[in-house]
């Protein structure tokens, strides 16, 4: 996967657990707080798209991440 289609994994799965969310609107510079997940919607989200991915990403350095443009470096390197 590249990295437009780790966004658009990331963006689908985003949909599925906002519900109302308009996933037309996020972008790589949003944070995933700010588009309504809690801590257990982020992990959700991450979990659903490591499992798109077929990868697995030690959780320590999720900590790393601070925007989807950040996620989806992290997931990219661990696709490689």
């Amino acid at each position: 996967m590249d990295d437009s289609d780790i966004f658009e994994a990331v963006r689908r799965n985003l949909g599925v657990v906002v519900y109302d969310l308009d996933t037309s609107t996020v972008t790589l510079d949003n944070s995933l707080a700010e588009l309504g997940c809690n801590s257990i919607d982020r992990a959700e989200v991450v979990t659903l798209t490591m499992e798109d991915m077929g990868i697995s990403v030690p959780v320590m350095e999720f900590q790393q991440t601070r925007d989807i443009r950040s996620l989806v470096a992290l997931l990219a390197r661990h696709s490689a």
